[in-house]
């Protein structure tokens, strides 16, 4: 189906898009997988702490999320709507990114006070830049098929910085930091950071707004429009339980590779891929480039969990990747919620079972951490392309478009959910015995139940919730249609 007036994008332009997110996933997946463990770990901080943490972040982003909707929404510059918001939060952003993964020389209470306020900052700069960033997507084409040919350029990006973080986050802290790990945890950020403000300004740079607000708006009507918006009130408690259950499992997950597999199949496992340096201390090339890059496991194998953790990040990637790449054939194959309840149902079944996996069962391990992105790795780019449908379905039934407002509204989700899985996860593993820094028996059984069963619970209430949203095929190109035909009438009026 094909819509008047929606040039197709260029690859330059598209790719430029997606180096935004390529971007914000630095930022992002350390939170999704190391957040927990840093503020448990390096900061000393207890579990319930941690959960009022978090907790605490919420309230001020259910604040500044709608805020930043709206104002995004009603700015008005020479260079676009949302471009400029991009621009202006890249430094800012970075600054504060670095800032929370550096340990200062402070007391406990200090200690708390700094990560209470790097956090909040931190999670106001993510709205300023992800809040427009996001909103962006849904401006540069009203087309479905390049709103969602965008959507995998931006999600292969945002995959290929997650390949980066979780294959080599944990083996540079080792590296870089000598023993020492509040200092490699600072200077590993530090490169992700000046990364990501030479990716936002790309995107800035590269990239255009089409689609116009139809007409002004008061604030109460954006509010009044989105109560209304089923699809999106749907796609906002999906949103929100997808990213409790990844961020529920990041921590635990991270701790059940460090701690619950034993050292020993780990060890195995990186001798089978050559990861190992040899006993005789003469590195081959391989081996050499593997030591500059950290995933060699050294000699005294006090790094070998590092290693481990590296190279299980490493392949999980991989496959989240060609899953994302064949989201848009799965889409027109199934249809965006079909497939979407498909992959999701899967997710949940393979996030339960391992549940099974034992501390020797490195290879069934192995398998089912490759198992879980291939079922997750294509929903990655649809939640975006139906979040899109939901602003485009609130201009259909109102003659208003917010687009900002709806994605702000989302991004709140999101972050809600990376906030409250942390928070309850810690929690949960507190209550099954789980204490920082001590090792015990309880402690490798809190983190098992906290990364699997536990976990898949916000994935299959997803899963609900998907089955009631209400725009399927038919009605998406209906509602498109009409769409398309007011912005003809009134470009010619």
């Amino acid at each position: 189906m094909s819509f008047p007036h929606t040039p197709r994008l260029s690859k330059r332009e598209k790719f430029g898009y997606s180096l935004g997110d390529g971007s914000a996933n630095f930022v992002f997946q350390v939170l999704l997988y190391y957040q927990q463990p840093f503020f448990l770990e390096v900061f000393g901080l207890g579990p319930t702490v941690l959960f009022w943490l978090l907790l605490g972040g919420r309230f001020f982003d259910a604040i500044t999320d709608p805020l930043m909707g709206i104002i995004a929404d009603r700015t008005k510059t020479r260079w676009g709507q949302f471009r400029p918001w991009i621009l202006w939060s890249a430094v800012p952003f970075a600054g504060v990114f670095w800032l929370t993964f550096t340990k200062p020389d402070l007391g406990p209470g200090g200690l708390l006070a700094y990560a209470a306020i790097c956090y909040l900052l931190l999670m106001a700069v993510y709205t300023m830049n992800n809040v427009p960033y996001a909103a962006l997507a849904g401006v540069m084409s009203s087309d479905p098929d390049e709103r969602t040919s965008i959507q995998q350029w931006r999600f292969f990006a945002a995959m290929s910085a997650a390949f980066v973080v979780q294959t080599f986050t944990v083996p540079w802290v080792a590296k870089f930091g000598q023993g020492d790990e509040a200092k490699g945890w600072s200077i590993t950020i530090l490169i992700f950071a000046a990364l990501s403000i030479v990716f936002f300004l790309v995107t800035f740079l590269t990239t255009r707004e089409r689609v116009k607000r139809t007409k002004p708006s008061k604030i109460k009507d954006d509010f009044r429009d989105i109560r209304g918006n089923r699809p999106w009130v749907v796609l906002f408690f999906v949103t929100l339980f997808i990213f409790i259950t990844l961020s529920f499992r990041g921590g635990p997950m991270y701790f059940f590779m460090k701690e619950y597999m034993g050292s020993d199949s780990i060890l195995s496992f990186a001798s089978a891929f050559g990861f190992v340096a040899p006993v005789s201390g003469e590195l081959s090339g391989f081996h050499r480039f593997l030591d500059i890059i950290g995933l060699l496991v050294q000699p005294d194998r006090s790094n070998v969990a590092a290693v481990g953790i590296g190279m299980f990040g490493m392949g999980g990637n991989i496959v989240t990747l060609v899953g994302v790449i064949l989201s848009k054939r799965l889409i027109h194959a199934f249809g965006k919620k079909n497939m979407f309840i498909g992959c999701l149902t899967g997710t949940a079944i393979v996030t339960a079972s391992i549940f099974i996996v034992k501390p020797d069962d490195i290879w069934l391990f192995f398998a089912l951490s490759m198992l879980w992105p291939a079922t997750y790795g294509p929903t990655i780019p649809v939640l975006w392309v139906m979040i899109a449908d939901t602003a485009d379905y609130s201009e259909w039934k109102n003659d208003r478009r917010a687009t900002g407002f709806v994605f702000a509204g989302i991004v709140f989700a999101l972050k809600a959910g990376l906030a409250l899985g942390g928070a309850f996860s810690a929690q949960v593993m507190a209550w099954h015995g789980f204490e920082a820094g001590i090792g015990t028996a309880e402690r490798n059984s809190a983190i098992k139940l906290a990364g699997t069963l536990y976990s898949a619970i916000p994935f299959a209430i997803a899963v609900g919730f998907l089955c009631i949203y209400p725009i399927g095929r038919k009605l998406n190109e209906e509602m498109l249609r009409e769409l398309a035909e007011r912005r003809i009438a009134r470009a010619g009026e």
